[in-house]
């Protein structure tokens, strides 16, 4: 069901029509620890924001997945100010998801809360040294592919954050699915590969969430990667919300 309480108004090229049922979205992350946003973006921003990976200006740092064991592709982390449509992203999704993200946290039993702005949660990272923007934009070719890991800066994790495929499977690449794992106590490891087409947005668990059980919550174990790309290119633009060291 789609509910026009829920519409995601960011900019023009980022969903500014699409309307989206938060209450089911909550749903499904807290069923399945990911859910899918269907078209966030449109087409021409997703090639406008691939484009970008080109150019040398508006990122912090560049890194080659290889010489870090991580995988095979590289990416870049951009530098404030982010471009508009990166930064009406993680302003917009932030509120949406925070409600979420302190109902997980009460029921783990953690005290931190995650404050209703992005701006104020940004605040707390900053306090505590996390000061470099985290948001980046992926780019992987042939044979290329990205380890299972979590995304994790320091102290201050928001626990939820969002992938935005800006390429079209089968036209301009193939392969290179998203991965998602799921550790759970006394268990073996349980994987799922979301199907994204171009514009489409995974939202997913950072690091862990909590999964009801007879004796109330348990923590559960999250990373995520990208499989192997069998021909063609990958761009994927990562909002992760919290700040880094």
């Amino acid at each position: 069901m789609i509910v026009s309480s829920a519409k995601s108004d960011i900019i023009d090229g980022v969903a500014s029509t699409v309307t989206y049922d938060w209450t089911s979205i909550h749903k499904t992350l807290d069923t399945y620890g990911n859910a899918v946003l269907p078209a966030l973006l449109s087409a021409d921003t997703c090639r406008s924001l691939a484009a970008l990976y080109a150019a040398e200006a508006g990122f912090r740092s560049r890194v080659v997945m290889a010489r870090h064991g991580f995988g095979m592709g590289e990416y870049k982390y951009w530098a404030y100010p982010l471009p508009p449509a990166v930064q009406a992203l993680r302003t917009a999704l932030y509120p949406r998801l925070a409600p979420l993200a302190n109902q997980w946290a009460r029921r783990l039993g953690e005290e931190v809360r995650y404050p209703d702005r992005h701006a104020d949660f940004l605040a707390m990272c900053h306090e505590a040294g996390q000061a470099r923007p985290t948001p980046l934009l992926l780019r992987y070719g042939p044979g290329d592919y990205n380890c299972l890991h979590q995304d994790l800066y320091g102290e201050r994790v928001f626990p939820l954050q969002v992938a935005v495929l800006l390429s079209e499977p089968e036209r301009d690449f193939t392969g290179g699915e998203f991965v998602i794992t799921e550790q759970r106590p006394r268990q073996q490891s349980r994987a799922e590969v979301v199907p994204l087409r171009q514009g489409d947005a995974v939202v997913f668990a950072v690091h862990h969430r909590p999964v009801s059980g007879s004796r109330g919550s348990y923590r559960v174990t999250s990373r995520h990667g990208v499989s192997r790309v069998r021909s063609g290119q990958r761009h994927t633009l990562g909002i992760i919300f919290h700040d880094a060291l």
